[in-house]
């Protein structure tokens, strides 16, 4: 036979952070849910109920009670991810921002303007930072830069008959 879930004692501040939370409108709804969790078990509901009411699983209320009890109310937050840290310092993050916001004619370069294609290229020669196409447009978007793609509006027609069609110019 299973063992019964039995939730640890809370403190008074415990309790009264989680049921701040579950009420607030501004916070994020993970926490909401979460905080609301916890407030149904200790008011003697069911996990199905409680899944059915928050839009979970039980195996997911059954998780979070597990996470409250593991780490307090630390468990309203999101645990950091598993991932390859960022190996770019303040220095080399610096050199990438300076040169995508530098006109490429002021560094010598024959065309008009960045693509993100030409800007990992002089990243990695120039600057001599190996970086991917992907990794650069990370960086940029940590230090609040957004890269637009150029939009091309006149070109060549794909209709054969189009110098027909269009008539003299």
């Amino acid at each position: 036979m299973p063992t019964q879930f039995k939730l640890r004692e809370m403190t008074a501040i415990e309790i009264e952070t989680l049921d701040r939370v579950r009420r607030a409108r501004t916070a994020a709804r993970r926490e909401v849910e979460r905080a609301q969790m916890v407030t149904l078990w200790r008011a003697g509901k069911r996990a199905e109920d409680i899944a059915q009411a928050v839009g979970r699983t039980t195996t997911t209320v059954y998780y979070q009670l597990h996470q409250f009890n593991q780490r307090g109310l630390d468990f309203l937050q999101d645990k950091g991810r598993a991932g390859r840290p960022l190996t770019y310092d303040e220095e080399q993050r610096g050199a990438i921002v300076k040169a995508a916001k530098t006109h490429p004619q002021q560094l010598g370069l024959e065309f008009g303007h960045w693509t993100l294609d030409l800007l990992v290229a002089y990243v990695n020669q120039e600057l001599e930072i190996t970086i991917s196409r992907s990794q650069l447009g990370e960086v940029l978007k940590q230090e609040g830069l957004k890269w637009y793609q150029e939009k091309t509006y006149f070109s060549a027609s794909p209709d054969p008959q189009f110098v027909e069609k269009r008539g003299p110019s």
